[in-house]
């Protein structure tokens, strides 16, 4: 079974950036950033394919984030600048069940433990 582990999160001011990281246990077909507010629905905020082509970006976080894969391949990358009060959640990364996956969280699996990301000043 593919672990996914995430780091990065943190406290940063608005305006601030960070830099999330998801690393794979093993390769993995595609890699999805999911976020989840306390007392709402989980996010889809960005998705990957192995082929290293975004697929999504969240309307919301369109223009400040960017998803990528890093020189080690089973890494992919979640960058966020310009942070609004409004990122603040618990960040996820998750593995597609297969090649064609979208980004609908139900075609994801192998759910990380999440890193805290929160904007305050």
């Amino acid at each position: 079974q593919v672990q996914l582990v995430e780091s990065g999160g943190g406290l940063v001011q608005p305006g601030g950036s960070l830099r999330l990281s998801c690393v794979a246990s093993a390769a993995y077909r595609g890699i999805g950033w999911f976020r989840q507010a306390p007392g709402k629905e989980r996010e889809t905020v960005a998705c990957i394919r192995s082929n290293d082509d975004p697929i999504y970006y969240a309307d919301s976080v369109k223009g400040r984030f960017s998803i990528s894969r890093g020189n080690a391949r089973n890494t992919v990358y979640l960058e966020m600048n310009n942070l609004r009060p409004e990122d603040t959640a618990m960040y996820y990364c998750a593995r597609a069940y297969t090649p064609t996956a979208n980004q609908n969280s139900y075609d994801y699996g192998s759910w990380g433990q999440g890193t805290q990301v929160t904007v305050s000043s």
